[in-house]
């Protein structure tokens, strides 16, 4: 990850560097290259993966830490914690950890007030972006989310047959999320709504 695609004027929750966001994101591109399988076989597990990754990553790198409470961790809001924040928690010392491969839209489980970190990655077999890495972190959101920023998206779910959970969704994220890119990589674009390479050729 080149330097100059991290941008430093970006708010950030208190205590987390860019140096930690880096390696985490690093960790995680790594880590995952080896599950693309998992990918090719249910895109939405793998975004939870990759979330999951970069909330490990940052528990080991930075001064946000997992709920101490092992049962309780993967089961409520937030992800993490700014290690040391007093009870009750404040809005402001929490980070939630999200993944997608969409260039915008975001979607949760909570509506909760606080900070937001989101892993936009994309995954390339074919060594376009990195010979050594199937999972690439094109851009790397971070903002802090008001509840009011969220909407309710009720499940599709009935007795007459599947449909998704319900869940949230991020209100107008093109315009929310408009410069709270801590990250971008310069050699990827939006096209019709997907990321590609910049110059428009792959191999």
């Amino acid at each position: 990850m080149r330097a100059e695609d991290f941008n430093h004027g970006v708010a950030r929750p208190p205590g987390l560097d860019i140096a930690h966001i880096r390696r985490a994101a690093e960790y995680v591109e790594t880590e995952l290259s080896q599950l693309v399988d998992i990918y090719l076989e249910q895109k939405n597990v793998f975004s939870a993966i990759v979330g999951i990754y970069g909330a490990r990553a940052l528990d080991d790198l930075s001064i946000y830490e997992k709920d101490p409470n092992r049962f309780t961790a993967a089961q409520q809001f937030p992800d993490l914690r700014r290690r040391g924040a007093p009870e009750p928690l404040r809005a402001e010392d929490c980070l939630e950890s999200k993944a997608s491969i969409r260039p915008w839209a975001l979607q949760a489980h909570y509506d909760h007030p606080g900070w937001y970190i989101v892993w936009r990655y994309l995954v390339d077999t074919v060594g376009t972006y990195e010979k050594d890495r199937q999972v690439v972190i094109w851009r790397i959101d971070l903002a802090f989310l008001m509840r009011t920023d969220w909407k309710y998206e009720a499940s599709g779910a009935s007795s007459a047959g599947g449909g998704r959970t319900e869940t949230f969704g991020l209100i107008k994220p093109a315009t929310r999320l408009k410069g709270k890119a801590v990250y971008a990589r310069a050699d990827v674009t939006v096209r019709g709504g997907k990321p590609v390479p910049l110059n428009g050729e792959r191999p």
